[in-house]
């Protein structure tokens, strides 16, 4: 139901994402049957293809061309959809989206070599564009992706770490991604310089609003509409911003603590869970989810006054205030 609320908000671009979706398809095609069939189990999971429709958005401040736009939007979903393959072999997730994960499905080597292989076809997209801006744009942001994960996995089962580590996880890992969507729309569209910078900065503060949301659910949500077990994040080991604004309750602690070092049971899980959507964790996360949600608003006040704003704008309340 989420999801096709989302849909409904660019609706008008609806055979442009059709595009998109068969240049997918044929982006990760292979003669390898190992490898064709674990992309494609991944890219029929659906998604919300958020990345792209960004990407579409923000080239409506230039030349829109949808036969050259593709070859930006395709590379940054597919540098998305690499990033998850891995990170389902990180966390040893065994479901994403309500399927098994690629890991799961196949096995942790062929699930690695899958998103290198899904890495390198973003790269061999992204040739089709011929400024080099655009190029270098992508490169840094696979870069910063990679630290990312690093900084990920230094940080994995430990409570006591301060907000600026958190904040600086979840830039590398969506937030410059969402922002690099945005970015490089523009430039492939031409638009002018100001404008690119406005929309890279609103793609920023609109992924980690988006991310915040995403650490928010992963307690407040159901088993169902995850996907997944709620709790998820913790049981893997990666620390969240709820979770460190709740770790100084001293009923809430212990069991997190348990979810971290792997000896929580279904008992303890659900106990958890229901602390933690009775706390406070959970609006002092919201309100800072909104403290970026409204910086994102304020660049789309600075950016040209075109009919596309109400979608940016419709899309970042959507994704800010969205329940799954």
């Amino acid at each position: 139901m989420e999801k096709m609320k989302l849909k409904m908000l660019y609706a008008d671009l609806k055979s442009d994402i059709d595009v998109i979706e068969q240049e997918l398809e044929i982006a990760v095609g292979s003669s390898s049957h190992f490898l064709n069939e674990a992309s494609l189990h991944l890219l029929k999971a659906g998604g919300k293809r958020i990345r792209p429709v960004f990407v579409l958005l923000a080239a409506k401040f230039g030349q829109y061309d949808i036969q050259k736009i593709k070859h930006v939007a395709v590379p940054l979903e597919l540098i998305h959809m690499g990033s998850l393959v891995h990170d389902d072999v990180i966390d040893n997730s065994e479901m994403r989206r309500g399927r098994p994960t690629v890991k799961a499905q196949f096995n942790n080597r062929i699930a690695m070599y899958n998103g290198d292989f899904i890495f390198a076809k973003a790269l061999e997209h992204m040739t089709y564009i011929e400024d080099a801006e655009a190029h270098h744009v992508l490169s840094k942001t696979m870069v910063e992706i990679c630290i990312g994960e690093i900084l990920q996995i230094e940080d994995k089962r430990t409570l006591d770490q301060n907000l600026r580590d958190y904040f600086r996880r979840i830039k590398r890992k969506t937030a410059i991604l969402i922002a690099s969507s945005c970015r490089l729309g523009a430039i492939a569209s031409g638009a002018d310089k100001r404008t690119a910078w406005h929309l890279e900065r609103f793609g920023y503060y609109v992924g980690m609003s988006f991310q915040i949301i995403d650490d928010i659910l992963d307690f407040t949500s159901t088993d169902k509409k995850l996907g997944k077990p709620a709790g998820s994040d913790l049981m893997q080991g990666n620390v969240t911003l709820p979770a460190l604004y709740a770790r100084d309750d001293a009923v809430i602690r212990p069991l997190m603590e348990k979810a971290l070092d792997g000896s929580m049971i279904e008992t303890e899980r659900q106990e958890m869970l229901r602390l933690m959507r009775k706390s406070d964790a959970m609006k002092r996360a919201k309100h800072v989810s909104d403290l970026y949600l409204e910086k994102a608003l304020r660049e789309i006040d600075a950016l040209p006054d075109l009919k596309v704003k109400k979608s940016l704008r419709d899309i970042a309340l959507y994704m800010g205030k969205r329940k799954f």
